[in-house]
C-alpha cells in the first residue's frame, strides 16, 4: 500500500495515526514527506477557507500540548497567505503573531507521529461563520471600533487594578473602568456619528476551568450590551455586539481573569490539596456571577437619567440578539457548573465584593 493511500486512510478516518505510524516508518521519507505535506495542506486550506482565523486554529491545535503541532500551524498560516491577493491586515497579523521561536529539531519520528495525530485531528475540526474573509477573498468593511482615547483610559484603569496589591483598589479601578465604558456607550447612542451594525468577534478561553471562565467573559458581556455563544469542544466563545461594546468587554474579561486568578492564589493557601480543584472551580463560579452582579449595578447608577435613550439602547439590544440568532439558530442553554466548594464560593464572592464600587 504506497504512502499517499495510507495518509488518505487516516485523512478520511479510515486507518488510526498509530496504525499508520507502524507502516510509514519504514517507507521512503521523501515518499512520505511529499504526501503528508500535501494532505496537511489541504486540511489547512479547507480550514482557512471555511472560518478559521491562524490565532482561532492555533489555539485549538496548541491546547492539546503538542509543540510540534502548533509550529505546523503557525507555518502553514503564513503559508496560506504568501502569494494570495487581497488579504485582509487582521488576518495578517494573527498570521505574523505566531512566530516561534527556533529550538532544536525534533527527531523524525516525533514529528511524522505529530503530523499524523495532528491530520487526524483537523478532519474532525467544523466549519465555522467567517468573521475575517481569508486571503485570496474579497475584503469587508472594517468594524466601526470606538474612540481610541476611551479605550487607552480604560485600559490604563485596568493595567493599575491589575497592578494593585490591594482588592479594594482594585474594585475601584475596575468599577471606574465600567462608568467610562458606560458613558462612552450613552454618548454613542445620543449622538451616533456613523451607521453601526452588530458584530461578531470569537475569543479565545483558556483550560483549565474553561467553562467557568465562559461563564465571566459571559457576565462581562451581557453588562455591555453584548451576547456570547460558548463553544467548550472549539475553545472560544463568540460574542456579540457592537464593536466598541466588544472592544470594552474583551478589555474588562481579560483584566478581570487575571485579577481572579491572583486573588484565587492567595486565598487556596490553606486549601487542602484533594479539595483544590473543586475550590478553584467554585471560587471561579462565585467570581463570575458576583462580577455580573457588580457591573450590572454600575451600568444601571450611569444610566439613571437618560431614559430618553432606553428606545434606541433597546433597539441595538434586539439587533445584537437577531445577530447571535442568525449565526446559531439552535443554540442549547449548557447546565452551570457545580458548586462543590462553599468555601471556594465564598472566597471567589469575596474576591469580586471586597470593595464598595464608586
Amino acid at each position: 500500500m504506497a504512502a499517499r493511500d495510507i495518509i488518505e486512510a487516516v485523512r478520511s478516518g479510515a486507518l488510526d495515526h498509530e496504525d499508520a505510524l507502524d507502516v510509514l516508518t519504514g517507507a521512503p521519507s521523501i515518499e512520505v514527506d511529499a504526501a503528508l505535506t500535501g494532505a496537511l495542506s489541504s486540511e489547512f486550506s479547507r480550514l482557512f477557507g471555511n472560518g478559521w482565523q491562524p490565532a482561532e486554529l492555533h489555539r485549538a491545535v496548541a491546547r492539546r500540548g503538542n509543540p510540534i503541532q502548533a509550529r505546523l500551524v503557525a507555518d502553514a498560516a503564513r503559508d496560506y497567505a504568501r502569494g494570495k491577493s487581497p488579504v485582509d491586515e487582521r488576518w495578517q497579523a494573527q498570521a505574523d503573531a505566531l512566530r516561534t521561536p527556533e529550538s532544536r529539531r525534533p527527531d523524525r519520528i516525533a514529528v511524522l507521529d505529530a503530523s499524523l495525530a495532528l491530520l487526524a485531528e483537523l478532519r474532525r475540526m467544523p466549519r465555522i461563520d467567517i468573521l475575517i474573509p481569508p486571503p485570496g477573498t474579497p475584503l469587508t468593511a472594517v468594524p466601526h471600533h470606538g474612540d481610541q482615547r476611551i479605550l487607552d483610559r480604560v485600559r490604563a484603569l485596568l493595567a493599575k487594578a491589575e497592578a494593585t496589591d490591594f482588592p479594594a483598589e482594585a474594585e475601584s479601578y475596575s468599577a471606574k473602568a465600567q462608568e467610562l465604558i458606560t458613558r462612552y456607550r450613552i454618548e454613542v447612542v445620543a449622538a451616533p456619528a456613523v451607521d453601526v451594525t452588530p458584530f461578531a468577534r470569537r475569543i479565545g478561553v483558556d483550560h483549565p476551568y474553561e467553562t467557568e471562565k465562559a461563564g465571566l467573559l459571559d457576565a462581562v458581556a451581557q453588562a455591555n450590551t453584548c451576547r456570547t455563544v460558548w463553544s467548550p469542544e472549539l475553545g472560544f466563545s463568540t460574542i456579540f455586539g457592537f464593536d466598541a461594546d466588544i472592544d470594552a468587554v474583551e478589555l474588562l474579561y481579560t483584566s478581570l481573569l487575571v485579577q481572579a486568578n491572583r486573588a484565587m492564589v492567595r486565598d487556596e493557601k490553606n486549601v487542602r490539596k484533594a479539595r483544590l480543584k473543586a475550590f478553584k472551580r467554585s471560587f471561579l463560579v462565585a467570581y463570575g456571577v458576583r462580577i455580573g452582579e457588580r457591573l450590572r449595578q454600575v451600568t444601571e447608577r450611569e444610566m439613571t437619567g437618560h431614559g430618553d435613550l432606553l428606545p434606541v439602547l433597546r433597539r441595538r439590544e434586539v439587533q445584537v440578539n437577531e445577530a447571535m440568532d442568525r449565526a446559531f439558530p439552535r443554540t442549547v442553554r449548557a447546565r452551570g457548573s457545580r458548586v462543590e466548594s462553599l468555601e471556594g464560593w465564598e472566597s471567589g464572592r469575596a474576591a469580586a465584593d471586597e470593595a464598595e464600587l464608586r
